[in-house]
């Protein structure tokens, strides 16, 4: 279930007389999805419980532990008390791969080293970079074509028509994919940022659609972490409503990434990118 109701009472100034009725509202609902792979715990996230299996799919892709779909080889979800079991089963190589990964997180010291290098992992991504031209018109036939700019008319009206959760309730968060002809392809909605945008790659990969093509787009800022999550899954072009930090930007340029800022009341803001 996706959210549920739940009664209040307004807040009235003691002078008005009568006690006020209850009323009902209904609510994002919100729980702990503890993530495990092949029964080593990894990560509790708290997320809207649903559309789980592309939510399995994209935060395994986008935090580099899986690289195919191909290797999440069974997703088995069990319902407990306030959360959500997720128990991913992986092939061998990429479960090799996870256990490299853990094993260069681990620290046994206090001297600060491990923490140096668990930062530096954070500060990056398991991807090439694209080769840089000194030549600028070289450099820009390396970022994917931006969407035609009348893709992105409206952006906010097809935001409020896709998403039917938040029309019921407020409080969620949205990630679309829009095809290259302007379609509304695919939407995923979660009371978070980073997890809407873990389940619509993972809806999006699971249908082996191509994300150099067409275009992502969010609700929220653009932070750090959609950027990574976005180059992972080779995004073409990420459109944020807000406006994104300037780290965001330095990284969407130096991994070729389009980043578009649609304002509210004004055009559409090129970061990186080209016309």
């Amino acid at each position: 279930m996706k959210y549920s109701e739940q009664s209040y009472q307004h807040y009235r100034p003691a002078a008005d007389s009568g006690s006020p009725p209850d009323k009902l509202q209904p609510l994002a609902s919100e729980v702990a999805v503890g993530i495990s792979y092949n029964g080593l715990n990894h990560a509790v996230m708290m997320a809207t419980p649903d559309d789980l299996d592309d939510f399995a799919l994209g935060f395994s892709f986008t935090s580099g532990i899986i690289e195919q779909r191909e290797q999440i080889l069974d997703v088995e979800l069990t319902p407990v008390e306030e959360g959500v079991l997720l128990e991913i089963t992986l092939s061998l190589r990429a479960l090799n791969r996870l256990k490299h990964q853990r094993r260069n997180l681990a620290g046994t010291s206090g001297c600060g080293l491990c923490g140096v290098e668990a930062l530096s992992q954070a500060l990056s991504i398991d991807v090439p970079l694209r080769e840089a031209s000194a030549d600028a018109q070289s450099t820009r036939k390396l970022n994917p074509p931006l969407p035609p700019v009348h893709h992105l008319a409206q952006l906010r009206d097809r935001f409020l028509s896709a998403q039917q959760e938040r029309q019921l309730r407020g409080a969620m968060h949205c990630a679309l994919y829009v095809d290259q002809a302007g379609n509304t392809r695919l939407c995923r909605e979660d009371i978070g940022r980073h997890n809407a945008l873990d389940k619509l790659l993972g809806a999006c990969l699971a249908e082996g659609l191509d994300l150099q093509r067409g275009f992502v787009a969010v609700t929220s800022r653009c932070s750090l972490e959609l950027i990574q999550k976005s180059v992972r899954a080779s995004v073409g072009t990420l459109v944020t409503l807000s406006s994104p930090s300037d780290i965001s930007v330095r990284w969407a340029r130096r991994y070729r990434l389009n980043l578009v800022h649609q304002p509210k009341d004004d055009m559409p803001r090129i970061y990186s990118g080209s016309r």
